[in-house]
């Protein structure tokens, strides 16, 4: 079944022109109206006071450090290569795996090891026969003395034979060094390997360690025992304590930068290779006040922060110490009960009015 709309008169209705006429007016006019009360309150929003949060200052006595780069290293690293050439037989690489110490890693091809053991031993035995004959006749002079030795010589010649070859043998497995994680594999069963091809590399990661470098004129803030913060970026950010191990003995004369070694703790979540912040204290404490970063505008001459007087913003310049993370500490340009504004800086301009959302103390 099928429905058809009713066809529309061919002219409006008697009376009906007026009223759609006026509904339109009515419409549009109350649009108009939401318009402009819209516009008004926004307005009024824009010549109003800025919204701030303010934190209170409170110096407090904060630790100088100095800062400095550094990359997370394994305790063991090596790179597994073959000590012959040679055919792979059996390779059994399980990436990203923990592996004993002794763990057989990959066979290459030793049959040819094997047949020439196997004859050396075959003359081995035929010249251990002979010595122990001429050894006899030697003992009622059926023989002379140079004869014996040059048995005596043929033996000891094949001993060394048989032991070269086996430890070539021993040479076409390839196991272990160490307990540790295998990393990617770089070659497939039945490749022709060389000593210059790396299988594998293994990494020991028991106990992690950072390298860093500090400039000559910092050498003396550290020295073995000397305990450090290490920061690591990401989500979330992860900071663990170090205890410096050694350091080298001299100073890179390219660089004028000094390698210091420091060891992380049991557990430490971080990968070889990963990049690290390393903050070494200095010893010197002073009173500061410590602000987050989005709190100082970078100047030309001076950092700056905006206070709270009088219900106005004003712009204060200030001197800044060590950063961290998301803080930095203020080392003069502050005073005890500044307010400082944290959120919303953005929004306030030099003398103009601003209000406070919300206040807090420094911690």
């Amino acid at each position: 079944m099928r429905f058809f709309p009713a066809a529309l008169p061919s002219k409006p209705l008697a009376g009906t022109a007026p009223l759609l006429l006026a509904g339109a007016l009515a419409l549009l006019g109350g649009c108009h109206s939401k318009t402009e009360e819209k516009g008004g309150k926004d307005a009024k929003k824009n010549n109003g006071p800025a919204l701030v949060d303010v934190l209170v200052a409170s110096p407090s006595s904060v630790t100088d450090s100095v800062e400095a780069n550094g990359a997370v290293v394994a305790n063991d690293f090596v790179e597994l290569h073959p000590e012959v050439s040679g055919r792979l037989t059996y390779l059994q690489v399980n990436e990203g795996r923990r592996v004993a110490k002794g763990t057989v890693i990959a066979r290459i091809n030793d049959a040819d090891l094997q047949a020439n053991l196997q004859k050396i031993r075959a003359q081995l035995q035929v010249a251990r026969l002979s010595q122990d004959r001429l050894e006899k006749l030697l003992k009622v002079q059926g023989v002379n003395q140079a004869d014996y030795d040059l048995a005596v010589s043929q033996v000891r010649s094949a001993d060394a034979d048989a032991a070269y070859t086996q430890a070539m043998i021993a040479k076409t497995v390839i196991r272990a060094p160490f307990a540790g994680v295998l990393g990617l594999r770089q070659v497939s069963p039945g490749a022709y390997v060389t000593p210059t091809t790396i299988i594998a590399t293994l990494q020991a990661d028991t106990k992690l360690k950072v390298d860093f470098t500090l400039p000559e004129a910092n050498v003396g803030l550290v020295h073995p025992g000397t305990t450090v913060t290490v920061r690591f970026a990401g989500n979330p950010p992860r900071t663990y304590p170090a205890t410096v191990q050694a350091q080298e003995s001299q100073v890179n004369q390219t660089t004028r930068n000094l390698t210091v070694r420091a060891l992380l703790p049991a557990g430490a979540q971080v990968s070889p290779g990963t990049f690290a912040r390393v903050l070494v204290p200095t010893g010197t404490a002073r009173r500061s006040v410590v602000l987050p970063t989005n709190a100082i505008m970078p100047g030309d001459k001076s950092d700056q922060v905006v206070l709270v007087k009088n219900g106005k913003a004003v712009m204060q310049d200030v001197k800044t110490g060590d950063r961290q993370e998301d803080q930095i500490a203020v080392i003069s340009g502050l005073s005890a009960g500044d307010s400082v504004v944290t959120n919303g800086v953005l929004f306030t301009q030099p003398g103009k009015p601003v209000k406070v959302r919300k206040a807090r103390k420094a911690s």
